[in-house]
């Protein structure tokens, strides 16, 4: 049966003959043998744990192993909840868009700026426009002055490019702005 890579062996699934032990007032015991250190674990009524496995000789601590992993378990949630998640949201819209429609979707790319996503603002060509793909680069040009207008704050990650039939640029939030 293979255990995850990341769960720690404990009293005797150990395998190595020697290890450097940790008592439970965290004060070192030395290097000792296997089965010295488990009689030590006994003897206190706590779990032998192997705490760094890539040592030589093993580092092993005398530990209550279930709080061991409740308490990890716990700095992990604690980690997770301060990270952020940040999202790319796509904004498409056609070279004759009209100054309305333009200034509609400045409004909602200021918004994915405001919560902190990224935005891909993206023209779509169609037909005989590919023709004229500087209309696009206008465009976004003229999304790029009207958020400068509005005072958004934000960093132009990817300059305007063309990829297949549409061309797009990438912004993300400025730090200042958070």
């Amino acid at each position: 049966m293979a255990k995850p890579s990341k769960e720690l062996r404990t009293n005797r699934q150990i395998r190595a003959r020697e290890v450097r032990l940790i008592d439970a007032d965290g004060n070192q015991a030395g290097v000792l043998s296997i089965v010295s250190a488990m009689q030590m674990a006994e003897e206190a009524g706590l779990d032998l744990v192997e705490v760094s496995p890539n040592a030589n000789p093993p580092v092993c601590k005398i530990i209550d192993y279930g709080k061991y992993r409740y308490e990890q378990e716990k700095r992990n949630r604690e980690a997770k909840k301060h990270q952020t998640v940040i999202k790319l949201k796509e904004i498409r819209m056609q070279p004759k868009i009209e100054r309305h429609d333009m200034e509609f979707k400045t409004k909602a790319i200021s918004e994915f700026l405001a919560e902190g996503n990224k935005v891909k603002v993206s023209v779509r060509f169609r037909g005989r426009e590919l023709a004229h793909t500087e209309l696009g680069k206008v465009v976004l040009d003229n999304i790029l002055a009207l958020l400068e207008e509005k005072e958004v704050g934000f960093n132009l990650d990817r300059q305007a490019k063309m990829e297949g039939r549409m061309m797009s640029m990438i912004l993300s939030p400025s730090k200042s702005k958070k």
